[in-house]
């Protein structure tokens, strides 16, 4: 008889005994029942502390702080037999996982991990997870205790603690003495922008691969070393669904293996049991679909996962009660029952099943390194821009995702950007991904060309292949290539060292690029730029080039080299040393086409008419990304600001009062600069001294028009929509590099189209980024929404007086891993209007 059964048999005989001392449930340790008021993180933490000291069964670690200095915990819980030997079950799994070469051991417990409150004001997760870890460390909960024999289940009770104490900051003052469950009621409506995102207003559950923000960074740190067998993001929707759990709605990304959709059905119908005794209503295969892979049940299935989420009706507006659209009340504590029943029942179901999912599990990366998935094998990323193939090797790299550089022979694949199959040679600065690999789905799936969505009903992007999203030349073989080295050839920080330079030139393409300008900048070096492309010292140069002359610099005395050099370094870019201001081809570095610089003040318009991710984006470009100072001004305060204190307005996303009022107009002739993003650019479309013009959609012909097409089946309304709808789609933009705003780009720019917004042709002005006819790379868009984008600008910049605006139709820094997009946006920032 093997140990579980052996224990099985002891517990049912009552035989088994359990001494330990009595562990405080949340509700004893806090003084208050759970459900009665929302937890403050610190109390959280509190317990979560307590229970490490009171149990011998957990393991608590802290994996890192967030930005406002929060710490971030996970809690290990295993058996009384396995929680001491927990490092080497995790080492173990790895081995079985492919990532350490050595041969794994057969007995393994399975790991489920579970994740709660990614979105802050999605409060009720944290509070479950109180209970759900209490009931797995109980010494008198004979249940939890037999699953704990063949599972390791870890806990992370908080992934977002400065969004949900935005929220419990938002709550707890305003709510009445006795919870007023009237919707309209102020205690339902928390203030912009709201507890969801993080500090800086990102999404959290939108960043798992890309790791952009600092507490997705430290988690997938701590996540990629266990590599859990079945994952569960903890969730909650509107007040008036009931509860979803998986299996969850196509499309299904078709690289998810067999086992990955039958297991979340067999969890689904552990869960479906409790439900259905308790009498809780609930639904399945509807709305959360498995494509997008940054999710937090995407992102583990591609990492070999059984990845789910789990949506209790709710979300910030429930409070601790609320009447739903039928009359009945939802209170916190109904909110908590149903996820601490799914936490529990996955649990049980992994117990259940654990051999079979840690076979499942080590099967599911044989495959991967053995026989991965798809017609491509190997990519080739060009390492012509050094310093871009380096932001994309770290992403790489957080990922767990193998690579090299160079290889001995050349190949024939799939070129990204001219959408054909070409020979190509692989030269010693190329990164070669080989698929053959642990993590060889992920792979695929973030860098496929073209994804296979199967029902076009989806919940997020639909594109966001790496190449495109970086602007990087690459290409797909279905040969399997070996890199030459591990490591790429190292840059210095200045690739010719000579005495007495007459200036410093770095190349314009990149973000580090923008990073060294923006330290420039602070420290007030006086730098130019050249409006076409020159070449010295035989190297080309391209337009919107950084060039830092002795001139004008030589208050710095004999430290400015060493500066130079410094803030390079730091900034990740190779300089170019150039001993005259006379080129071989090209401008002087005297004439009036190289331009200074001058370091501008920045303005960011903010508050509840603006898009909290959109306005959040702009905010981590320069705090975090560029460290370039960045005022912040709420829309309803422009009228107190004396505008001519700033050179540069920003608009993100959003619906403002009068964003081009006549105010900001003689601010603009004056000199000034406004960028106007997304639905700010649609604002402004029209408005009397704006040149931007709303596109008209043709008219159609008689003879063209369908008599019967307003005849719609009311089963398919859902679907009716798509066809206008764009979830997430990548064009090609034919764009003029001589243009400022064009600078670094080689005459084309891939965007993700999120809506069907294209205007006329600027005239006069300059139509920077535009779409012509079949600019379509990938990604799903809808029949009308697809005859709309041709022909019309999208980026553009029209000249006012003295000053001038810029047109961002698109969001260039979408999510923050648009990498491309974020050179864009600089050249706005920085380049236009000198």
């Amino acid at each position: 008889m093997n140990k579980f059964l052996s224990v099985l048999f002891l517990i049912f005989t009552g035989c088994l005994t359990v001494h330990a001392q009595k562990i405080q449930s949340p509700s004893e340790f806090l003084g208050y029942k759970l459900g009665e008021r929302f937890t403050a993180h610190h109390r959280v933490v509190d317990y979560y502390k307590y229970l490490a000291t009171a149990s011998k069964n957990i393991k608590l670690e802290e994996y890192g702080k967030t930005n406002e200095g929060r710490p971030l915990l996970l809690a290990v819980v295993a058996s009384v037999d396995n929680i001491g030997k927990v490092e080497d079950i995790r080492k173990n799994n790895l081995r079985l996982a492919g990532i350490t070469n050595d041969a794994p051991a057969a007995d393994q417990p399975a790991i489920v991990w579970l994740s709660y409150n990614v979105h802050g004001n999605e409060a009720v997760s944290t509070e479950a997870s109180l209970q759900t870890i209490y009931d797995l460390l109980d010494p008198s909960n004979q249940r939890t205790q037999l699953w704990l024999q063949n599972t390791v289940v870890i806990v992370d009770p908080c992934l977002n603690p400065d969004g949900r104490e935005r929220y419990v900051n938002f709550y707890n003052p305003v709510r009445n003495l006795t919870p007023d469950a009237f919707p309209l009621s102020r205690e339902h409506f928390e203030p912009w922008p709201g507890g969801r995102a993080n500090h800086y207003y990102f999404d959290l559950n939108r960043d798992w691969a890309w790791q952009s923000q600092i507490e997705t960074q430290q988690r997938m740190l701590v996540y990629n070393k266990w590599l859990p067998q079945v994952h569960v993001d903890f969730h909650e929707q509107g007040v008036n669904e009931p509860y979803y759990f998986a299996p969850a709605a196509e499309p299904y990304h078709q690289d998810i293996s067999k086992w990955q959709r039958e297991f979340q059905t067999i969890i689904g119908k552990n869960n479906a049991r409790y439900f259905d005794k308790n009498g809780w209503m609930y639904f399945t295969r509807e709305r959360f679909d498995l494509l997008y892979p940054s999710y937090g049940d995407t992102y583990p299935i591609y990492n070999g996962s059984v990845g789910m989420t789990y949506e209790q009706g709710g979300s910030g507006r429930a409070g601790l009660a609320i009447v739903n659209a039928e009359g009945d009340t939802l209170t916190l504590k109904d909110r908590i029952d149903h996820h601490h029943t799914t936490g529990l029942s996955t649990v049980e179901a992994v117990s259940q099943n654990a051999s079979k999912a840690v076979s499942e599990f080590k099967s599911y990366f044989e495959a991967s390194k053995t026989k991965p998935p798809g017609e491509y094998k190997t990519y080739i990323i060009k390492g012509e821009n050094v310093e871009k193939l380096k932001i994309l090797a770290t992403m790489l790299q957080r990922n767990g995702i193998e690579f090299g550089y160079g290889s001995a022979k050349g190949a024939n694949g799939f070129n990204y950007f001219t959408g054909k199959k070409e020979n190509f040679k692989v030269e010693r600065n190329d990164m070669v991904i080989n698929a053959y690999q642990p993590k060889s789905v992920l792979l695929k799936v973030l860098f496929e060309p073209q994804t296979f969505v199967s029902d076009s009903a989806t919940y997020d992007i639909t594109a966001w292949s790496l190449p495109y999203a970086f602007g990087l030349q690459a290409f797909a073989t279905s040969e399997n290539l070996k890199s030459l080295a591990a490591v790429s050839p190292e840059v210095p920080s200045v690739a010719n060292e000579i005495s007495n330079p007459v200036a410093y030139v770095a190349n314009w393409n990149s973000l580090s690029d923008v990073k060294f300008l923006a330290q420039l900048l602070k420290y007030n070096i006086k730098v130019r730029y050249s409006e076409i492309p020159f070449e010295t010292g035989g190297k080309r140069f391209n337009a919107g080039s950084l060039i830092i002359a002795r001139t004008s610099n030589g208050g710095f005395g004999d430290g400015f080299e060493r500066l130079i050099k410094n803030l390079a370094t730091s900034s990740g870019i190779s300089l170019q040393a150039i001993p005259s201001a006379f080129v071989d081809k090209g401008a002087d570095l005297g004439s009036d086409k190289v331009r200074l610089i001058r370091k501008p003040k920045i303005m960011a318009v903010t508050g509840p008419s603006s898009s909290s991710l959109s306005f959040g984006e702009v905010w981590h470009f320069f705090e975090q990304q560029i460290k370039y100072p960045l005022s912040i001004v709420r829309a309803e305060d422009l009228g107190r600001v004396n505008l001519n204190e700033f050179d540069v307005i920003i608009f993100p996303d959003g619906d403002y009062p009068d964003p081009g009022n006549e105010r900001m107009q003689e601010w603009i002739r004056g000199g000034g600069k406004l960028i106007a993003m997304e639905g700010a650019v649609a604002q402004l479309a029209g408005k009397k001294g704006f040149d931007l013009k709303n596109k008209e959609e043709a008219k159609k012909n008689e003879k063209d028009i369908n008599p019967y097409e307003d005849l719609k089946i009311y089963e398919n309304r859902d679907r009716e929509s798509v066809r206008s709808n764009i979830p997430g789609a990548i064009y090609k933009v034919n764009l003029d590099s001589t243009h400022p705003l064009g600078f670094g780009f080689p005459g084309f720019y891939y965007t993700l189209k999120l809506d069907d917004k294209v205007y006329q042709y600027l005239n006069p002005g300059w139509n920077v980024g535009v779409l012509k006819k079949d600019n379509y790379v990938t990604g799903f868009v809808g029949a009308q929404a697809k005859k709309k984008l041709v022909d019309g600008l999208l980026f553009g910049v029209q000249e006012m007086g003295n000053g001038s605006i810029v047109y961002l139709t698109d969001d260039p820094l979408f999510r923050s891993f648009w990498e491309n997009g974020k050179l864009l946006f600089s050249n706005a920032v920085f380049m236009v209007g000198h």
